[in-house]
């Protein structure tokens, strides 16, 4: 008998897997395919490995400008590809070493009731099960999916050669990054987008000012397009490849799981505060459950739902403020909380203190002064409520700001606090002098 059997391997099922671990609980871990889920072999680090890649080629074209005469450099995408599967091969050595103790399952799980579930023909008993199956690329009736022309994030990672040319259908997260990576490449990239503009929910100024660095590298973009001809009026044919990034869809339904009553939505699982399922013992996390799809917050979840479980700790409400989001493009663009727009429609007094990199002195070294910072403030109590910034090491540096949201810190307390000079951290302090 387990005390909890975890049904995907991903960032969410992964995490609660070490923390029930830590809470001396037995455990059977259920991956169908490989450890790491999305995350590891099909997304963020993938992604982020190859955006590197692209960022070093950039650096090594401009190297004149930092008195480094060099060779004009060439990119071998073959060298690219091999050291990405690197990267994801070591970590997944490094999860699997983690994992000692754990009952590790390399098989579909089916669930026959809520204390068995059926793994590959082997039926196990659990007082608890965790659902941490994840998500998929949304698809869509216009553009399916072939894996030849009309491809999805899962087979952009995995080209064999740079394609001369590039559709993105949708400029969301997921269609900035590809768009940025692969201009960086040389290939020539189109964004449709039907929202007005990129990146919507993110800071209209931030949003405005990667618009603007993408169409000076050359990135063709594409707003407003008619929800019902998503092309908007471009010519198809004329791309090697379209890559549809509209979104991810939760996988929650799990075979068995409607049998037994757990309630679902468009096929997300539906948990209360505590991650726990209208099935007392029965759990979800991360993508699955919809909702705010970011790995950092999945494995938020699993800890979260590994700790209700085990009961050692006490009930623990999931927190979904001071949740960052870190866009990988070039230039980088990171928030947190409320963006000014919002706080705004939700009828806050705000104070905006924006920060313009052009006077800050480590933009300057990096020869990256295009960048932006923006915190916004509650008028009442002085409380941070939110940041956005796009320019160098945005995605670091939204880390001191998600604690001050976290920590509900005051303007004070950050105006007050020391930072070291020069760094891109600066700007914080500048912002609000």
């Amino acid at each position: 008998m387990y005390d909890l059997a975890i049904i995907g391997a991903g960032w969410a099922g992964f995490n609660a897997c070490i923390r029930a671990k830590e809470l001396n609980l037995k455990v059977a871990l259920i991956e169908k395919a490989e450890i790491g889920g999305t995350c590891l072999n099909l997304g963020c680090i993938p992604t982020k490995a190859l955006i590197h890649s692209a960022k070093i080629f950039n650096l090594a074209k401009e190297s004149s400008d930092f008195g480094v005469e060099s060779v004009s450099p060439t990119l071998n995408f073959v060298k690219v590809t091999e050291r990405k599967n690197r990267i994801i091969d070591n970590l997944r050595s490094g999860m699997r070493f983690m994992l000692k103790g754990v009952d590790l399952f390399n098989a579909e799980a089916k669930i026959i009731s809520p204390c068995q579930v059926d793994i590959g023909g082997k039926i196990i008993e659990t007082k608890s099960i965790l659902l941490a199956t994840g998500s998929s690329p949304l698809k869509l009736d216009q553009y399916k999916f072939d894996g030849k022309k009309i491809i999805s994030s899962n087979e952009a990672i995995s080209l064999r050669k740079i394609p001369s040319s590039l559709l993105i259908i949708g400029g969301g997260v997921i269609g900035c990054e590809f768009a940025s990576l692969f201009s960086a490449f040389g290939t020539e990239v189109t964004i449709i987008e039907k929202m007005p503009r990129l990146l919507w929910g993110e800071d209209s100024d931030i949003t405005g000012r990667l618009e603007a660095s993408f169409r000076k590298k050359g990135i063709k973009i594409n707003t407003g397009a008619n929800r019902f001809d998503v092309s908007n009026g471009v010519n198809q044919d004329s791309f090697d490849f379209i890559l549809v990034s509209v979104g991810r869809a939760p996988h929650g339904d799990i075979p068995g799981l409607g049998k037994i009553g757990v309630k679902l939505e468009k096929g997300r699982v539906i948990t209360d505060n505590f991650l726990k399922t209208n099935i007392d013992n029965i759990y979800a996390a991360g993508d699955c459950t919809g909702g705010v799809m970011l790995a950092h917050f999945a494995g938020y979840q699993g800890r979260l739902a590994a700790e209700n479980i085990s009961g050692k700790i006490g009930l623990k409400k999931k927190n979904s403020s001071g949740i960052p989001n870190c866009i990988f493009t070039d230039p980088e663009v990171a928030s947190v909380g409320l963006t000014q727009e919002k706080a705004v429609k939700e009828g806050i007094d705000v104070e905006v203190k924006k920060f313009d990199f052009m006077g800050l002195g480590a933009a300057r070294i990096l020869n990256e002064p295009q960048g932006l910072l923006k915190i916004v403030s509650d008028k009442k109590d002085n409380a941070v409520l939110g940041a956005s910034i796009i320019g160098p090491k945005a995605t670091e540096i939204i880390g001191i700001l998600t604690l001050a949201v976290s920590c509900r810190l005051r303007v004070e307390d950050l105006r007050s606090a020391i930072f070291a000079h020069p760094t891109i951290s600066e700007a914080i302090s500048e912002a609000l002098r």
